[in-house]
């Protein structure tokens, strides 16, 4: 009997790496460390909107390109 597997793989801005598998975009986001109300995402060239973040699930060989907000004066 073979373990499932831990991770799966993803692109983020361009550089391949992994993830937990079963994790939200939202999700996703908290694992990366980056804070959701100031970062714009798109995956597989498609703008995830906010309030659909927490129910869109991170599946295999998704690519994802994220955008941090930085204000200033």
């Amino acid at each position: 009997m073979s373990a499932a597997p831990s991770g799966i793989r993803i692109t983020v801005n361009g550089v391949s790496s992994e993830c937990p598998a079963g994790l939200s975009v939202e999700g996703l986001l908290r694992h990366l460390n980056l804070p959701a109300e100031r970062v714009a995402v798109e995956r597989n060239r498609e703008i995830v909107r906010r309030d659909l973040r927490g129910a869109q699930e991170v599946r295999p060989d998704d690519v994802f390109e994220i955008v941090t907000f930085v204000g200033g004066g």
